[in-house]
């Protein structure tokens, strides 16, 4: 069904999020430990080094695996490493999963680890929060801190009015957990936080991130990311910000005009009232194919960084089934080799 809504994506929205705005983060859901960390100095991101010790980002319902150096105002420890974990399912392995990977990075550091858990589940009895074993006077475990998404769930004032950035990330990812793939609920709900990104004074570059992280998280179904963009432009005009390039805003915008224009203006040349009528029903669906080639060219771009020139020609000559195609693939698409590998199905199928 081409009108369905994408599946969500927690991932990239979380880690981007992360990177950008740690302190943030740790203010937002874990403000005791924040208050004991010397932000004086720099945080440094070691997540790249988590592969090396067996450590990804391929567990179920892990969506985001961040490691971090931090130093603590007390003075006793000259740094300390923070994993962070964003979890996104109920996982019956999750506090046993946290003993190993706390233990691989000490022992691969022999430095201090403090493991931090996002619940970002939709059970609201879910909870844990460690994991021991006793047996013949050995004890072994771990106990560590978690916040949870749902117990901000009937923050909502709360959060539209907080000044922390992690206050309209956690608002996006709970209205798209309730909008339920309902795409007119998700519609109104991604509006209304974006319409929110110019009231609290942050910086360009801070803007640019959340609204990256909106737009990938609250992924809309073809018809309503069409009028989303659409509404994001005439915000950008308003507010005179650009939140995407202005040779990107141009293609996009000027893609659901051009193939019209054509078409009237051959209509115009013939001269008849047939001609005229046949120019109008083939500009429409030049503008269609065009804009909807921009469009996925647009969010392509995003996804992967700039298109290399034949997949630009892909574009250029696809028809509207074959961007149907890839437009409902590339929410769960990890390359775009696997965007353009997808066939629209034939006729007889």
């Amino acid at each position: 069904m081409t009108n369905a809504t994408p599946p969500a994506r927690y991932d990239l929205p979380w880690k981007t999020a992360l990177t950008h705005a740690f302190r943030a983060f740790m203010g937002f859901f874990f403000p005791d430990l924040c208050a004991q960390i010397d932000w004086v100095k720099r945080p440094r991101f070691r997540d790249k080094e988590l592969a090396g010790i067996g450590i990804n980002d391929a567990t179920q319902g892990l969506v985001a695996d961040e490691l971090v150096e931090v130093y603590l105002r007390n003075g006793r420890l000259q740094w300390v490493l923070i994993h962070v974990e964003v979890q996104a399912q109920r996982d019956a392995s999750l506090a046993l999963r946290v003993l190993d990977y706390n233990y691989r990075i000490f022992k691969q550091y022999e430095q201090p680890v403090a493991s931090l858990v996002l619940l970002a589940d939709d059970d609201p009895g879910w909870h844990p929060k460690a994991f021991h074993s006793e047996v013949l006077g050995t004890v072994m475990g771990i106990s560590f801190a978690t916040a949870k998404l749902l117990d901000y769930a009937d923050r909502g004032p709360a959060l539209l009015a907080s000044h922390n950035p992690f206050a309209l990330i956690t608002l996006a990812h709970l209205r798209t957990q309730q909008a339920c793939h309902d795409p007119d609920r998700l519609y109104t709900a991604k509006w209304q936080i974006t319409k929110l990104l110019y009231q609290h004074g942050w910086s360009k570059q801070r803007i640019i991130m959340l609204f990256k992280v909106i737009n990938w998280m609250m992924a809309l179904p073809r018809s309503h990311e069409q009028q989303y963009w659409r509404a994001v432009f005439r915000l950008e005009r308003r507010r005179k910000m650009e939140w995407i390039s202005p040779l990107e805003q141009s293609f996009i915008d000027k893609g659901w005009e051009r193939g019209l224009k054509k078409g009237l203006e051959k209509g115009r040349q013939e001269g008849r009232q047939e001609g005229r009528q046949e120019g109008r029903q083939e500009g429409l669906e030049q503008g269609r194919m065009e804009g909807a080639a921009a469009l996925l060219g647009h969010q392509l771009t995003r996804r992967f960084g700039p298109l290399p020139k034949t997949a630009r020609n892909k574009l250029a000559k696809a028809s509207v089934a074959q961007l149907s195609v890839w437009s409902d693939v590339l929410p769960g698409a990890q390359s775009l080799k696997q965007v353009f590998g997808q066939k629209p199905p034939s006729p007889q199928d």
